[in-house]
């Protein structure tokens, strides 16, 4: 899927793939545009295309990319992940080379900002 992503800036592709409380997978690539800002990552594609598929839960998450070490999804991502899975869900962060990271979302965005800081007093 990973090459899919349309990256004709930076050249760097990422993909990634979503397990739906289903069991179904959704997969996201990133997409840039040339007014840079306006592009998405592929955490946030494959959010998505769960949620227009019905699904608002996430169970499981993978994150590929051509680099030399794993790369963990950006800070905003990192929340988009939190809106739709537990603290403890999975998310391995993977190389093209083949090599892995196997964190959760709790670990990559502590203290996240939840519903429950919505709630009046």
């Amino acid at each position: 899927m990973r090459d899919k992503a349309y990256a004709p800036y930076s050249n760097f592709k990422v993909g990634a793939a979503i397990r739906g409380a289903s069991g179904r997978v959704y997969p996201g690539v990133n997409v840039e545009n040339v007014a840079y800002p306006e592009g998405t990552c592929a955490e946030a594609g494959a959010i998505a295309a769960m949620v227009a598929a019905g699904e608002t839960e996430l169970t499981e998450v993978y994150v590929i990319a051509d680099s030399p070490a794993p790369v963990p999804p950006c800070g905003g991502c990192r929340q988009k992940l939190a809106e739709f899975g537990k603290g403890e869900t999975p998310v391995t962060l993977a190389t093209v080379d083949g090599a892995e990271f196997a964190t959760t979302i709790a670990d990559l965005l502590p203290g996240a900002f939840t519903p429950a800081h919505m709630e009046k007093g």
